[in-house]
């Protein structure tokens, strides 16, 4: 069983960056493909960014393409989501999931899910 934490959510202004940690209990960790989605009020859990295993494949919502980078350090059982030019929009509680697959847009293919950070961005 994979626990997942995350941390490093925050209220921060528009424009701004953050930079959220997903730190895994176990050292399978490193064998399993891993997604932030994130979570509005009254809306329904999306993808943001998604790794491989390896980490040689990366992948975004088109919505945070090009201000979002996700990168993963195994050794530290650590994955990490930079967030730049942060809008007001993309205010929302992020997550943090793990699962025994290649990778997936889809949060029900997950099996391993952290608690949730806050992210608040003010305009």
């Amino acid at each position: 069983q994979v626990q997942l934490v995350e941390s490093g959510g925050g209220l921060v202004q528009v424009g701004g960056s953050l930079r959220l940690s997903c730190a895994a209990s176990e050292g399978t960790f490193k064998r399993y493909a891993t997604a932030w989605f994130r979570q509005a009020p009254g809306k329904e859990r999306e993808f943001v960014a998604g790794i491989s295993w390896t980490g040689g494949l990366t992948y975004y919502a088109d919505s945070v393409k090009g201000r979002f980078t996700i990168s993963r350090d195994n050794a530290g059982r650590t994955v990490y989501l930079q967030m730049n030019s942060l809008k007001p929009e993309d205010t929302a509680v992020y997550y943090c999931a793990a699962g025994d697959l290649r990778g997936s847009t889809i949060p029900d293919l997950y099996d391993y899910w952290g608690q949730g950070t806050q992210v608040t961005v003010s305009s």
